[in-house]
């Protein structure tokens, strides 16, 4: 190997692990990439903490005021809806967290910020309303306990699963179909296990709702570059290239004075 190789491999590592530094670190939320998955991901991660080191007293009456029962979503469903979304259930021992900052980042980096905030919180309110309501109307019918009204419900979850349908479209088909298998299969799990039934049928109802969105957002994705394999624009025909407009060269445009001036000579 002469010197001239050995240095032009030496360099190549480095470049090497700068490209590999640098697909890692799209992984990750950052402040000015990802604000949404980033700042929402800080304030989890404090709700996290303190739901584990706070006073267990006032943690338990801050959730029960966050829970988005049937009776808090009566009384002032706004609110509830908004706080049940800022803590994550577990606390930091919880694989919520680490999900969320993986999914949501890949999804704001195709979409956007608003997008990503926008799937994410129609997951959450549609999944929840979803199983909040059918359970007041089985109260108010008798066959509930007026106990049922009053649950402890909260989490990032359904917008969690909501963003996972959505992303899940805008992913290359082997991805896509690893992606939804993970989630649907998580799913299936939860309505054999039925451990917590409303929680168990609001996932894969928060799933679909994302995969819903995906018509919504697909245009952005494609406007960013974001879609990978097997999209094409919407105007291209299979098997014909699009036309390609040819700019006229700017020398031809002064042929008419040229002509001109040689009528006058």
């Amino acid at each position: 190997m002469t010197a001239v190789d050995a240095g032009a491999n030496s360099g190549a590592a480095p470049s090497r692990r700068r490209r590999a530094l640098g697909r890692l670190g799209r992984l990750l939320p950052t402040p000015t990439g990802t604000p949404f998955t980033f700042f929402y991901g800080l304030i989890l991660l404090a709700t996290a903490v303190y739901s584990d080191v706070g006073d267990e007293a006032t943690v338990n009456q801050l959730l029960r005021d966050s829970s988005t029962d049937a009776a808090h979503l009566a009384d002032q469903p706004l609110v509830v809806l908004l706080a049940s979304a800022l803590w994550v259930a577990g606390g930091v021992r919880s694989a919520y967290g680490p999900a969320f900052a993986l999914v949501a980042t890949a999804l704001e980096r195709r979409v956007g910020t608003a997008r990503t905030a926008g799937v994410f919180l129609v997951g959450h309110v549609l999944a929840t309303l979803a199983t909040e309501l059918p359970v007041a109307g089985a109260v108010a019918a008798g066959r509930l306990p007026e106990a049922s009204l009053h649950r402890l419900d909260y989490g990032i979850s359904f917008g969690l699963m909501s963003c996972v349908g959505a992303l899940a479209g805008l992913l290359p088909g082997r991805w896509k179909w690893t992606l939804l298998g993970v989630a649907g299969a998580m799913c299936a799990q939860d309505l054999i296990e039925l451990a917590d039934p409303l929680a168990s049928w609001g996932h894969p109802i928060a799933l679909l709702t994302g995969i819903a969105c995906h018509a919504l957002i697909r245009d952005e994705a494609r406007s960013r570059g974001a879609l990978v394999g097997g999209d094409r624009p919407t105007d291209a025909v299979p098997g014909r290239s699009l036309p390609v407009t040819v700019p006229v060269p700017r020398q031809r445009a002064a042929e008419p004075e040229r002509e001109d001036a040689l009528r006058r000579g």
